[in-house]
């Protein structure tokens, strides 16, 4: 995609803008002709909304389009998740069941260091002098054993008052089954209060497990005031520039919401940003029929790494947040501090260390030039000449390799005695070993081999080293999709209206189990329907999909299985012995199976792009330019090849660099790359190979 394209006149323009820790992506989809333009500019951690109006206002300017021809934008933002991790929550309440205040601090009784003799300190989101008992208790056969004691509320909201309380978090024990006593908790509170922020468990999370329930609820509540308040500024500046169309918020199911469902539950926003990538990467694996693929999201923060399986991203139903159990579907993520800002530094025993503490938007690299001093990965790239500092982000900021290289001699060279140049490829090394064994981690644990796996590499840094943690890993190919820099921003586009909904049903899942049901899904559906009639989502345009969650008895994990028709319970429990089979290598065809929740995903499809997006590359191969480049222990002048002059016929062998506007791929020696109907970068181990991939 080159910078002098521009929106048709008048046409629909449909928008997605992922703010991340450094940069603010943009993909601009011109509905009329579906092609996307991407843009990016820096953060404003200090207010993220900032630079998403900068962003749009930039984009506005250069492409050619007005704010009033803007139909859709879909965002997806780590406020939420920032909130957590720099713990700049508002002062949270936790109203409970008499006797269960201390659930959040007893917890699991899991500990890292098995023969610690104490297990290691967990961070308390509400501490225990503002989690208050309520004199109440539900059966867990949902039978009232002692109605909610409305006379001791107003007391109870008094102290509320008093401790300065900004948002509640309403967890009563088996609100799963009954939500009757939970809810006229809610109703006492807020008529006393009605300004305070209420969370109830019985709307975020109604499932069991009370610890996993009420950390879910907790957090969600914590993040209402927070998520609320970003909302509100965005849609003023929104109104301010003069765009009035619809606004989604992407989640971490993959799916979006609108903004009035994410202040409500806003601890579904947890992953919103990398859940954009996993959904691009499921388009690229249907696009190259290439449905295994380890899809890695590198930028300057964060290295996020997701699996597609059969050409769809793993979901869970439980994630964790910096060790804080979130009882929601979520693409299933591994996360770690390793990107472009991932600072180097050397630690008291000597060893060189690299993240997961990262430079930042502010002051950023110190190759940024403002002001930042210590050495990150991004310094240590512009020093060895892998990114050309003069035209980064396509000349929109330039970086200052002589500030890199100070920061590297000082804090990492000099310290361990290594020449410049052997101290930045050290930081690089690392680097990569940690993102190989992040993904690493992520397959073994399921029992895969990375053999078996394409490698899509995309965020603004990642192209720099996926081949090299492609080698670490012994994958063979690895894929770069087109705009890989604003790859995330791009997968908003195919996102549909999501809602998950969920429903404890604890039975067996025998030959009565259809008739059981009936009734809860019935139920299920119906509100389902009801949250995308609020959506305005029209009838055609509705999905509904119904899983089972099943276990073997005596079992302390679940696994979900579709529940269809004809099939019902019977072809649920088949299908449940079969992926028993596959994950743990066993089942236990002769016992019926337990069926605990019942789970709905209530879908509203959304339009899609369309596929002009892929035109061709340019019809004659480019002289490449040449820059000085280190590279295996030495410098040596590498070929550098503007994206959009490969051809589409030919194989290239590396060592090379390609370089588009908002990102740079390094290809090194013992590789080679080909590119692909729609405009994918796809780079081979075997050069023979490619060569002969590229003529058939």
């Amino acid at each position: 995609m080159t910078a002098t394209q521009q929106i048709a006149p008048g046409a629909p323009v449909r928008v997605a803008i992922d703010i991340g820790g450094t940069f603010t992506d943009l993909q601009i989809l011109d509905e009329s002709t579906g092609v996307c333009l991407a843009h990016k500019v820096a953060s404003v951690p200090a207010d993220p909304s900032a630079g998403l109006i900068d962003g749009l206002r930039q984009a506005s300017e250069r492409f050619g389009f007005g704010f009033d021809q803007v139909s859709m934008l879909i965002h997806g933002t780590t406020i939420a998740t920032n909130a957590v991790l720099e713990r700049t929550l508002p002062r949270g309440a936790l109203l409970t069941t008499r006797g269960f205040e201390d659930v959040l601090e007893i917890g699991r009784h899991m500990r890292h260091d098995i023969y610690a003799s104490r297990a290691e300190p967990r961070g308390l989101l509400i501490p225990r002098s503002r989690r208050f008992g309520v004199d109440e208790r539900m059966r867990a056969d949902g039978g009232a054993e002692r109605p909610v004691k409305a006379d001791e509320i107003p007391a109870l909201c008094d102290r509320l008052a008093a401790l300065e309380i900004e948002t509640v978090a309403i967890v009563c024990l088996n609100a799963h089954v009954n939500d009757a006593h939970e809810r006229r908790v809610a109703e006492l509170v807020h008529h006393a209060l009605p300004d305070l922020p209420l969370s109830l468990s019985s709307e975020v999370s109604p499932e069991f497990r009370e610890f996993e329930r009420t950390s879910t609820t907790v957090l969600n509540a914590l993040l209402m005031p927070v998520v609320s308040t970003y909302i509100r500024r965005l849609e003023d500046g929104l109104r301010e520039l003069g765009l009035g169309a619809p606004i989604y918020l992407m989640q971490s199911n993959g799916g979006v919401a609108t903004p009035e469902m994410a202040a409500r539950q806003p601890a579904r926003l947890l992953l919103s940003g990398p859940s954009g990538g996993a959904k691009a990467a499921e388009i690229l694996a249907d696009r190259l029929a290439s449905p295994d693929l380890v899809a890695v999201d590198m930028g300057g923060t964060s290295y996020d790494v997701s699996l597609i399986q059969g050409g769809r991203a793993r979901l869970v139903n439980e994630g964790n947040v910096d060790g804080l159990p979130v009882r929601l579907p979520m693409v299933e993520m591994r996360t770690i501090g390793a990107g472009g800002g991932s600072l180097a530094m050397v630690d008291d025993a000597g060893g060189l260390t690299v993240g997961p503490r990262s430079a930042g938007a502010e002051p950023g690299p110190a190759c940024y030039g403002r002001g930042g001093t210590r050495p990150t990965v991004t310094d240590a790239n512009c020093l060895l000449g892998r990114i050309d500092g003069e035209h980064f982000l396509g000349g929109a900021m330039r970086l200052e390799s002589t500030a890199a290289g100070p920061a590297i001699d000082r804090h990492v060279g000099q310290p361990l005695g290594l020449s410049s140049e052997a101290a930045a490829d050290g930081i690089l090394r690392i680097a990569v070993a940690h993102m190989a064994s992040a993904i690493r981690l992520s397959l073994f644990e399921k029992g895969l081999d990375p053999k078996d796996f394409a490698l899509a590499s995309f965020g603004g840094a990642g192209g720099l080293h996926a081949c090299d943690t492609a080698d670490e890993l012994g994958i063979a190919t690895v894929v770069f999709p087109r705009d890989p820099g604003t790859l995330s921003a791009w997968g908003m586009l195919w996102a549909d209206v999501t809602h998950d909904l969920a429903k404890a049903a604890l039975m067996p899942a025998d030959d009565g189990a259809d008739a059981r049901l009936g009734g809860d899904l019935a139920a299920l559906r119906a509100q389902g329907q009801a949250r995308l009639d609020g959506d305005g989502i029209a009838p055609a345009d509705r999905q509904l999909r119904l899983d089972l969650e099943l276990r073997y008895p005596g079992q302390a994990y679940e696994i979900a299985v579709p529940l269809t028709e004809p099939g019902g319970v019977a072809a649920a429990v088949a299908a449940f012995h079969d992926r028993h089979e596959a994950q743990y290598s066993h089942a236990d065809r002769q016992t019926t199976p337990e069926i605990v929740n019942i789970r709905l995903t209530a879908i509203g499809v959304l339009p899609k792009p369309g596929g002009a997006e892929l035109g061709g590359a340019a019809a004659a191969p480019a002289a490449p330019g040449h820059r000085r480049v280190y590279l295996d222990d030495a410098w040596r002048q590498a070929p550098v090849y503007p994206r959009h002059d490969l051809t589409a016929d030919g194989v290239l062998a590396g060592p090379l660099i390609v370089e588009d506007p908002h990102s740079t791929i390094l290809i090194p020696a013992g590789w080679s790359l080909r590119l692909a109907a729609g405009g994918e970068i796809i780079a081979s181990r075997a050069a023979a190979q490619a060569a002969q991939e590229s003529a058939q």
